[in-house]
């Protein structure tokens, strides 16, 4: 994989700091967490804020782990601005979809840069399908795209039994985000993995049909 670019480290390094400064200081942290009673009083800086901090040391912990490895790959295959680009969007439309689905439950909060890192995950696994990856500490290396197709598919069933402590709908919304914006930048991945593509999609797909159709 070679260094760490310099964008890599500052994600990462922005993380740390700002989720150590919220361990430390309650205060600090109620104010930008992801909530939603105080977003629908016109507090959006929260959609973003949001995301750098974190519950505990091992939530980030294992969203740092990730983007550490997958950050590179993007940066690497399609480019610095392409990257930070999948982050941000991947980071807000995962917040925003969270939103959508709790809008009218005023206590609900959440924090945590899982929507970003899914979206440059799935963004990898566009780029790679092939490449093997672990499903939940699985000790079986399976394809990228298909652990992608599970992992959405399962937290379409978290979203559906409120399974945990666990912003399955913020990831859902950072991996279609990333799944987009990929595809919007390396539209030349239609020729060569079509079929893929496709199949990513159906996760998609059902979601917006369960929530058309009021079954989520």
């Amino acid at each position: 994989m070679g260094s760490l670019s310099i964008i890599t480290i500052i994600l990462i390094a922005a993380n740390v700091i700002i989720s150590m400064k919220g361990f430390n200081d309650f205060a600090f942290f109620e104010k930008y967490k992801f909530n939603i009673a105080a977003i629908r009083k016109g507090e959006y800086i929260r959609l973003f804020t949001s995301a750098f901090l974190h519950v505990n040391t091992m939530h980030l912990f294992f969203n740092m782990f990730t983007l550490f490895f997958f950050a590179e790959v993007i940066i690497q295959t399609a480019g610095t601005t392409a990257f930070l680009l999948i982050y941000l969007v991947s980071l807000l439309v995962g917040n925003l979809l969270s939103y959508h689905f709790h809008k009218n439950e005023y206590y609900y909060s959440a924090v945590g840069a899982s929507g970003a890192v899914t979206g440059v995950l799935y963004s990898a696994i566009l780029f790679y399908p092939n490449m093997g990856l672990y499903l939940f500490f699985i000790p079986i290396e399976i394809p990228a795209w298909i652990f992608g197709i599970l992992y959405l598919m399962y937290s379409i069933y978290g979203m559906k039994k409120q399974l945990g402590n666990i912003g399955h709908d913020a990831h859902f919304g950072g991996a279609a985000a990333g799944y987009v914006v990929t595809l919007l930048i390396a539209p030349y991945l239609f020729q060569e993995q079509l079929w893929i593509i496709l199949l990513l999609a159906v996760p998609i797909v059902i979601l917006f049909v369960m929530q058309r159709s009021g079954n989520l």
